[in-house]
């Protein structure tokens, strides 16, 4: 300890810009309270978990002393099949988040110049992009999402400059909820600079049910500047395991391969992984499961006279504005932790049965309902 003190005071300083970065807040555990089962909302966590077979896989796991395939082969190969597109398409990562560091790691930092290369991403959206933009050495820029929690994809194409050399589309935005078009996002990408990148991060693409919805792989396979981001976190309940993966043409993956930290998805999530796509069936139920209660809470808003936006992942947004922390402390007196974001609005993960039912009741006795700017 005193050594670590005496290092701390001899004026070692991290570089100017870890100062400047926003600080990510994963979601809380909820609190214990006295005649109530607690949940936790505040994650978008999958509460049903992996498949049995998943489960059976890690249970008999053994080889932990061993590196993984750094290429991920076997999953690789499954995703090719699963997807229909070239395994060597695909690059995997440490999550979806882990996939982004390496786009950004490849395309996107600070010059030989000293100039920075510009991100574009919508706001709110993923709280983890002006951290990963930053620390990768490029500059943020925010375009405001519309009042709907929709990407502003106008506004958004009006923001790319010669600077700018990647493009951040979340869909479904997390946290607002609303996911993009097929048509709004191809008629956005043909406004997009043909060397800029456009990933389309698609965490949360299982749960969408719109019609007329994006489908990152049909992009992928007309645009050669396009990136799609998947992850086994959600849909398949692995987000303890960090198995992401992006898709993309020939010339691109080479540039994300060099890239990539390597052995970063581990040889037990891999085989996890490869056993969730050969029992797909089961996890499309599951994922069923959670978006019938989606609609079930999105219902009872409704009739509660609530403005929410559309939500298409596994979660509700409530655009609380200066009522945000109190909500969040009315759902922690009665045993929910929800995700809060700052004086904006709380996003709520669909979780258990019985914490969604909790949930809309807590909503019945707020008064101050959403309101959108």
């Amino acid at each position: 300890m005193t050594e670590t003190n005496s290092t701390a005071q001899t004026g070692v300083h991290p570089r100017p810009v870890v100062g400047r970065l926003p600080k990510y807040a994963a979601g809380k555990p909820p609190a214990a309270v006295p005649g109530l089962e607690s949940f936790k909302l505040s994650s978008n966590e999958n509460p049903l978990g992996p498949v049995p077979a998943v489960l059976e896989v890690l249970h008999q796991a053994v080889g932990v002393h061993r590196y993984p395939d750094t290429t991920c082969t076997l999953l690789r190969t499954a995703l090719g099949r699963f997807l229909d597109v070239p395994a060597e398409d695909v690059v995997t990562g440490a999550g979806s988040l882990g996939a982004l560091n390496q786009i950004l790691a490849a395309f996107a930092g600070q010059n030989d110049d000293g100039g920075q290369d510009e991100v574009v991403y919508a706001w709110r959206s993923f709280e983890a992009y002006p951290i990963c933009v930053g620390l990768a050495g490029a500059k943020s820029v925010q375009v405001p999402v519309l009042a709907d929690g929709r990407h502003d994809l106008d506004a958004m194409a009006a923001a790319v400059t010669d600077k700018t050399r990647v493009v951040l589309l979340c869909t479904p935005n997390n946290p607002t909820g609303p996911a993009l078009g097929a048509r709004e996002t191809e008629d956005f990408i043909n406004r997009v600079p043909s060397d800029v990148v456009v990933v389309v991060d698609e965490a949360y693409q299982e749960f969408v049910r719109m019609d007329g919805a994006v489908d990152g792989v049909q992009l992928y396979r007309r645009h050669p500047n396009v990136i799609v981001l998947r992850t086994f976190s959600k849909a398949h309940g692995l987000a303890g395991l960090r198995v992401g993966y992006s898709v993309s043409q020939p010339g691109i993956t080479g540039y994300l391969r060099a890239a990539a930290t390597p052995f970063a998805v581990s040889g037990i999530a891999e085989q996890a992984a490869v056993a969730s796509l050969e029992n797909y069936g089961e996890v499309v139920e599951r994922v069923q499961s959670l978006v019938d209660e989606r609609d079930r809470v999105t219902a009872g808003l409704k009739q509660l006279g609530w403005d929410i936006p559309e939500a298409q992942g596994n979660f509700v947004w409530l655009p609380l504005g200066p009522d945000t922390q109190e909500f969040a402390a009315l759902a922690e007196s009665r045993g929910l932790s929800l995700r809060a974001f700052g004086d904006e609005g709380v996003r709520v993960s669909i979780g258990e049965v019985e914490a969604n039912t909790r949930f809309l009741e807590i909503c019945a006795a707020h008064t101050k309902e959403p309101r959108r700017s």
